[in-house]
């Protein structure tokens, strides 16, 4: 079984779109290291972040429907391709999770915490 360098570097490519929008959701300066954050953030810039990396997690669970029920009428043999999106969207439907998990526990134990 061979790879095709088109499709090596689309995946590439992918991979690197993903890694500066987790940065971008994580409020980090492309090509900065973790852990250093821009200079200056501005009033609502979580909210931002939380709600443009909820609408990545939609559209990526939209293009996986989407490919599945391509591939379910027969308009694409490329079952990889559509195994591999379901794949992403799961993925990134389980760090959601995580991250709402995480977030629930933060807020009650900050509401736990005496005045």
């Amino acid at each position: 079984m061979s790879i095709e360098a088109s499709r090596l570097m689309a995946l590439r490519s992918a991979i690197l779109e993903q890694n500066s929008a987790l940065q971008r959701a994580a409020g980090v300066a492309p090509g900065a290291q973790p852990g250093q954050t821009q200079g200056v953030t501005r009033p609502g810039a979580f909210g931002e972040a939380l709600r443009s990396a909820l609408n990545e997690v939609n559209a990526s669970q939209a293009q996986s429907t989407a490919m599945t029920e391509a591939y379910e009428r027969g308009e694409t043999n490329d079952i990889a391709a559509v195994m591999l999106a379901r794949q992403q969207a799961s993925i990134g439907f389980e760090a959601t999770l995580q991250v709402r998990n995480r977030l629930l526990t933060a807020y009650k134990d900050i509401m736990s915490m005496p005045v």
